[in-house]
């Protein structure tokens, strides 16, 4: 439940802050006749994102055997390897707001209402897609029920999203993003090990060794404890080689690549800082001049 919870109230907030950015640009610019495709972009993008969760409920369920081995466990790759690009993207953006109004200034310029209605269409399907595929890689590796926790989260976003909009919110959306982006890495990285799980029971990728340890008799997997854990992080008791390889080597690649972004955005801001003082002296210099 946890799982569905972090993903559906980041993502939710996220398709949140983007219809709110889209409002206020469109109240700030006094454009507001193109509300109506505003509203026609959010509901094209929920139906196919709606449409989509359905098809891979569908699926799951038809699956049997080996075929769902493999469904499940394709499922749960995609689902890592989506959460990790969005959590590289956004650390990686600068001012997603301003992007986003460019492109509807572009769009509202030429007086393109179809435009207007594609911007919305694309942010929200996009957000949609990647919340369905999280939520299904989530509900195979979760005991727990994974609906009711995407059930608060959404209505948790939709609060925080309305309060935010209305300007009287002091969240701090940096901070919220940092840390559930911290969880989303663990979680991606338990989507990555239980994939791999599940292609191996099913034949396509090798064991090796089956067991490289076992501590269930410590903390077993199928207790509370430790469905809760497997549920939130991947934890195995007695994972393979394989699945306990992947699972370091990615948790160490991801978090190099993490620090490595993070310097290379602090050292822009930082140069960003030295040409605006040295700008503002030159500009200082040319007064006294003068």
């Amino acid at each position: 439940m946890i799982v569905s919870l972090i993903i559906t109230l980041r993502e939710t907030l996220e398709m949140a802050l983007i219809i709110g950015i889209i409002f206020r640009y469109l109240r700030k610019s006094n454009q507001l006749e193109y509300k109506k495709f505003v509203y026609w972009g959010i509901i094209a993008g929920l139906i196919l994102s709606i449409s989509g969760a359905l098809l891979i409920n569908s699926l799951s369920i038809l699956f049997e055997g080996r075929i769902e081995q493999i469904f499940e466990g394709i499922i749960m790759l995609a689902g890592a390897f989506l959460l990790t690009t969005m959590i590289l993207w956004m650390l990686n953006q600068k001012n997603v707001a301003e992007e986003l109004e460019e492109k509807l200034q572009k769009q509202t310029n030429k007086t393109h209402k179809f435009g207007v209605f594609s911007v919305v269409f694309v942010s929200i399907l996009r957000e949609g897609i990647e919340t369905v595929l999280f939520l299904g890689a989530a509900r195979f590796s979760e005991e727990s029920n994974s609906l009711l926790g995407a059930v608060i989260g959404i209505i948790t976003a939709i609060i925080l999203g309305f309060i935010i909009y209305q300007g009287t919110s002091k969240i701090n959306l940096k901070l919220f993003f940092t840390y559930t982006s911290y969880f989303l890495i663990l979680i991606a990285a338990g989507l990555l090990a239980h994939g791999i799980h599940e292609l191996q029971e099913a034949g396509i990728i090798p064991i090796v060794i089956e067991h490289i340890y076992d501590i269930n008799f410590i903390l077993d997997e199928k207790g509370t404890f430790g469905s809760f854990l497997k549920g939130l992080f991947g934890y195995n008791g007695n994972p393979s080689l394989i699945e306990t390889i992947a699972y370091g080597v990615y948790m160490i690649v991801i978090f190099n690549i993490w620090r490595y972004l993070k310097m290379q955005k602090m050292q822009n801001i930082k140069a960003q800082n030295s040409r605006s003082q040295q700008n503002e002296t030159h500009l200082t210099l040319e007064q006294i001049s003068s």
